[in-house]
């Protein structure tokens, strides 16, 4: 890697533009690299102004991310950004400056690290707490003679409080070798100061030898004048029980060093200088930092401008589109609200994202009804599961790409036991800037595999008020309710739900040609192909499944003995719901050839972000393909040069 052409070393120009890689950042003194950090805040500001994104995380890292790569030689040593979300500085200062402000658009950056995008990104992530396991894989490669250096792992104080990152703190302290995890603790009050406690850390680095670690970390709060001291003593309670015990991370065999100021350049060049001389173990480093650091409105807001749509920098007025229809969350939240109201029995659960799932209006009315378990959702689905066991009708309310972190517990916990858990699958299909990491595909299969489950997908956001009645009145068995990200089609809503007979869907319209069989929200997509069919002069039915399982069989049949041809769609994976229609149509031996059978559904390779409309064509299931699809299996058009192509 080499500098740009026209590098130099002007000390008039902005420290920033010197820095093209890591090494340029190492040539630099302490306080350029903190002046460096400053227009690295601004640019990071500026990027994301342009392009929507995370913002508050990506801001309360700056320093942090500046540090580190001055301290540490990556890429060799490995640097694993947990969840990954607050990378944006670490992708300006590794080679990425110049394509910052095409964040999280088709053809552009990802918003998370990525492996295939830099060999700075050695662990791609986008869910949390997994950059410790991740980080202690590379430590041990070390130690069995691979190429690769010390491993640094970033991880928030949310993301900690997961079952997994225990798991591999538990580990890695058993296994005793050098590694360095640094706590991102963004939910503190403490401000440690400038002044005595950076002299004292700024001295360590100039001893030689260093004081070992453990000095450092007993020297810190001794250092501080009160009452910066009792702050010191608070945010070391967070993580022990007790001002003056040790700390949990050193019952699991880490050094503990800390806290000291995530956002002070020099309190955090002495603390990793001297962890990197002076490591011979596991070594914890606990940094307070403030998301959102530096931008006033991101700082002042109540969610940290956590993820934003593009804004305007001066007043941090964020450009969102108007909306034309409610969207699926939040009439989700409204609907549960009212459900709640009418029945004490039902109460919400959510792994950290009531906002996201739109728990927020329970949780705000009825705050003793709603369950906020923090990263965990393998606990929010057995929880939930207790819930209904103990009489109460929860509603698990999880992303689908996150319900997957849960999956061995809806299958022991609640299908097993045949318990009334209501799983609320949000973000269900493609999902657009945030990516196939959070992509809602694999739900519909892996839900529909399991004996006693009900799977509904509403087709809008009126379907969706119906369906969230069936699930509160359905005490019988787990049932599961999907629906996509973003706003609705305009349907008309209902004044109340009206409670669906479970397995049961409905004919739209009625021709005798080609019949699509649509599961889900790509009914619109459906009825469009359907016009466009329509135009051709072929005769179309449109119909709404509405439960993958139970699957209307009824229906299926009906569909096949008097249609030409039958096509199914879904947005999700292959082996989902079209995959239940084959298997029901071969069972029944009415794959004869006489009524031609194609199945709709995501292809079986991950799509990278771009708007949804533009992965849904990317993925063959645009309006359009469907159309041309129903033209194939009429025998009017060969599709199979385009299917390659799509695969």
């Amino acid at each position: 890697m080499t500098r740009p052409t026209g590098y130099a070393d002007n000390p008039d120009t902005p420290v920033l533009d010197r820095v093209t890689w890591p090494a340029d950042l190492r040539r630099l003194s302490d306080a350029e690299l903190a002046r460096c950090a400053d227009e690295l805040r601004a640019e990071t500001i500026s990027a994301v102004s342009q392009t929507g994104g995370h913002l508050g995380s990506s801001l309360g890292v700056v320093e942090l991310s500046v540090a580190i790569h001055a301290v540490f030689n990556t890429p060799y040593d490995k640097l694993v950004w947990d969840v990954g979300h607050q990378c944006y500085p670490h992708k300006i200062l590794t080679g990425r400056r110049a394509r910052i402000r095409t964040l999280r658009q088709k053809d552009g950056l990802s918003g998370f690290t990525k492996r295939s995008e830099s060999d700075y990104d050695p662990f791609g992530a986008a869910h949390s707490s997994t950059s410790i396991s991740a980080a202690l894989g590379f430590t041990m490669a070390r130690e069995l003679g691979q190429a690769t250096g010390d491993a640094i792992a970033v991880i928030g104080d949310g993301s900690i409080s997961a079952g997994m990152a225990y798991e591999a703190l538990n580990n890695a302290g058993d296994l005793g070798r050098r590694l360095f995890v640094i706590l991102n603790d963004n939910d503190m009050s403490i401000a440690p100061p400038t002044g005595a406690m950076s002299r004292y850390l700024a001295g360590l680095s100039g001893q030689s030898p260093l004081a070992a670690l453990k000095d450092i970390a007993d020297g810190v709060a001794s250092h501080l004048p009160e009452p910066l001291r009792q702050g010191a003593e608070r945010a070391r309670e967070l993580v022990t029980g007790h001002p003056k015990s040790a700390t949990l991370f050193e019952h699991l065999g880490f050094t503990y060093v800390g806290p000291v100021n995530g956002h002070d350049m020099g309190q955090l060049l002495s603390v990793l200088r001297a962890a990197k001389a002076r490591a011979t173990g596991p070594v914890l480093i606990h940094a307070v930092t403030v998301k959102g650091k530096g931008y006033a409105p991101a700082e002042g807001s109540d969610c940290c401008y956590h993820g934003v749509a593009k804004f305007d920098v001066a007043t941090g007025q964020q450009k969102k589109s108007a909306a034309n229809a409610p969207n699926y969350t939040g009439v989700f939240g409204d609907e549960l609200l009212k459900l709640a109201e009418q029945d004490t029995r039902i109460v919400g659960v959510t792994a950290a994202m009531p906002g996201g799932t739109g728990l927020t209006a329970l949780q705000k009315a009825l705050p003793s009804r709603v369950f906020d378990v923090g990263i965990a959702e393998q606990h929010a689905v057995t929880f939930s599961a207790g819930l209904a066991a103990g009489g109460l009708r929860p509603f698990c309310a999880i992303y689908s790409s996150f319900l997957q972190r849960g999956y061995d517990q809806v299958v022991h916990d609640v299908a097993l036991q045949n318990l009334p858990v209501r799983f609320m699958i949000d973000r269900a299909g493609l999902v657009g800037a945030d990516g196939p990491t959070h992509a809602g595909a694999f739900d519909i299969g892996f839900m529909a595999a399991l004996p006693n489950m009900v799977v509904m997908a509403c087709a809008d956001e009126a379907e969706l008020v119906h369906m969230m009645a069936t699930a509160a009145a359905h005490d019988s068995g787990p049932i599961a309710l999907r629906y996509p990200r973003g706003e609705g089609t305009g349907a008309a809503m209902p004044e109340t739900g009206e409670v669906l007979a479970i397995g049961k869907g409905r004919i739209l319209s009625e021709g005798s040609d080609v019949a699509l069989l649509s599961f889900g929200a790509h009914l619109s997509e459906a009825e469009e192909a359907a016009t466009a069919l329509r135009a051709r002069g072929i005769s179309v039915t449109v119909a709404d499944a509405r439960f993958a399982k139970p699957l209307d069989t009824d229906l299926v049949d009906q569909l096949a003995d008097s249609h030409r041809a039958l096509i199914t769609v879904e947005q999700g994976a292959v082996l989902g719901f079209g995959g239940l229609v084959l298997h029901h149509l071969a069972a029944s031996a009415r794959l004869d050839g006489r009524c031609s059978v194609r199945t709709m559904h995501l292809p079986d390779r991950f799509i990278d972000q771009a708007s949804p409309s533009e992965m849904y064509a990317d993925a063959g299931l645009s309006a359009d393909y469907i159309a041309a699809e129903a033209l194939s299996a009429l025998g009017a058009v060969d599709l199979s040069q385009n299917r390659k192509a799509r695969a």
